[in-house]
Formats: C-alpha cells, sequence, structure tokens
C-alpha cells in the first residue's frame, strides 16, 4: 500500500503554470515527507522540491527557487507543486515520493513514488 499518484501534468508556454498534486491511494500521505522529482531524457533524476510532514519545513533546486512552490494540505491529504514561470528546461517527467524525511529524499530514500506525469513547456 501507500502508493501515490500525481495529477495536473500538461503542456504550457514560457511564462504559464502549472500546478501538480500528489495524493495517496492507500495509507496516509500526512505521515510522510514528500518531494517532487522530475527527469528530462537523457538528464538524471533529480528533486526539485520537497516538503516536511508538518509542512513548514521546505527545500528547493536552486534553479527552481522563485518560481516553484510546494504546499500540502494534511486535512486533505494532499501535497501541491505550483509551478510558476515555466521555461523550458522545466520539460520532464514529475513524479512525487514519500519518504521519512527531506534529507532522506534528497538521498533516494523512498518509500513510495508515484506514477511520472508530463509536464513540456514549449513554444
Amino acid at each position: 500500500q501507500g502508493q501515490l499518484v500525481v495529477s495536473g501534468g500538461g503542456s504550457a508556454e514560457p511564462g504559464e503554470s502549472l500546478t501538480l498534486s500528489c495524493a495517496a491511494s492507500g495509507g496516509t500521505l500526512s505521515y510522510y515527507a514528500v518531494g517532487w522529482f522530475r527527469q528530462a531524457p537523457g538528464k538524471e533524476r533529480a528533486m526539485v522540491a520537497a516538503v516536511s510532514r508538518p509542512g513548514k519545513g521546505k527545500w528547493y533546486l536552486e534553479v527552481v527557487k522563485g518560481r516553484f512552490t510546494v504546499s500540502r494540505d494534511n486535512a486533505k491529504d494532499m501535497v501541491y507543486l505550483q509551478m510558476n514561470n515555466l521555461t523550458l528546461e522545466d520539460t520532464a517527467v514529475y513524479s512525487c515520493a514519500a519518504g521519512g524525511h527531506i534529507d532522506l529524499l534528497r538521498k533516494g530514500a523512498i518509500d513510495y513514488w508515484s506514477q511520472g506525469t508530463q509536464v513540456t513547456v514549449s513554444l
């Protein structure tokens, strides 16, 4: 159990915004820190944002700081990634993942993965 489901992917032009949502299919997502990962063709998978279990601690990859915002609503057991001012380089397959701590997620200690959703930024 504890599989995650991501939704909200799609296409956008540079400068536009998209929001991704992560939900638990079985289990309780609020028990975990949640990270957002992306992988572009020919590139390594990387974590771009994460939020702690209480929701106050957050981490962002340097290239998305000021543009992406991760948040969570534990009452709804949901985690979100608001992506603003999208660039061509944001094109990738995005996934959410749950683990014990933000630092563990960054190191690849993942307990549960979502499927990937395509985000395509193009003119």
